[in-house]
């Protein structure tokens, strides 16, 4: 009792603004370490298409057939409106190439490595949607597969730089998992295997819608 008394006549020269002061230090304390535990890194893997225009030069033109993959990835958020972003992806497609030479087919594992960087977009609170666009560089690896019926004798692992721009949204779904839209697209050179022959010396796009899930840690 005498030591709550003691206490209480200690506060009698403190003021309602130091108060207030401390009351507010201490939130401020609070919410920094609320911030410091909030989640930063998030990996997410997604289902892909992989759609490619078709590309036409030096009397060469190449088609893509259509395939499907999957993407995985990880991002740092330094903050709520911007985080960096590595992802892997792969597919598997078959390169048609009609040449002077005649028609052609190479069966490849296209390998994706880009890294860069993701931004948020504002959204209204009532939708629970966190809308993003992204922009990366990084690399395709077109390896082929050595098929009998989708191969051309030299035909050698290529590998072409790459830029990558799209957008998407995440949608929570718990505290710390939410579903994935995305779209990428892939800008790049047509790859022609190490064969001059089938050589269109120009640039394609690359169409990759996805869908997946994501996890927060």
């Amino acid at each position: 009792m005498s030591a709550a008394i003691k206490a209480y006549e200690n506060m009698e020269g403190v003021t309602v603004r130091q108060i207030a002061t401390i009351i507010t230090s201490f939130a401020l304390l609070v919410g920094v370490s609320a911030v410091a535990q909030e989640s930063r890194s998030e990996i997410s893997l997604q289902g892909t298409g992989f759609f490619t225009k078709d590309a036409s030069g030096q009397g060469v033109t190449q088609r893509s057939t259509n395939t499907g993959g999957f993407l995985v990835g990880y991002r740092y958020h330094f903050n709520r409106w911007l985080a960096a972003e590595a992802v892997y992806g792969y597919d598997r497609n078959t390169q048609q190439l009609f040449a002077p030479a005649g028609f052609s087919r190479i069966q490849a594992n296209v390998h994706q490595a880009t890294g860069g960087f993701v931004f948020r977009v504002p959204a209204p609170a009532r939708f629970r949607i966190s809308p993003y666009v992204l922009a990366e560089g990084g690399a395709l690896v077109f390896d082929p597969t050595g098929n009998t019926f989708g191969t051309v004798p030299g035909a050698q692992r290529q590998t072409t730089g790459v830029f990558a721009y799209g957008g998407g949204a995440d949608f929570p779904i718990l505290r710390h998992v939410s579903l994935r839209a995305e779209y990428r697209g892939l800008v790049y050179s047509t790859p022609d295997f190490g064969l001059t022959a089938l050589n269109t010396n120009t640039v394609t796009h690359t169409a990759q819608p996805s869908a997946g899930i994501v996890f927060r840690f």
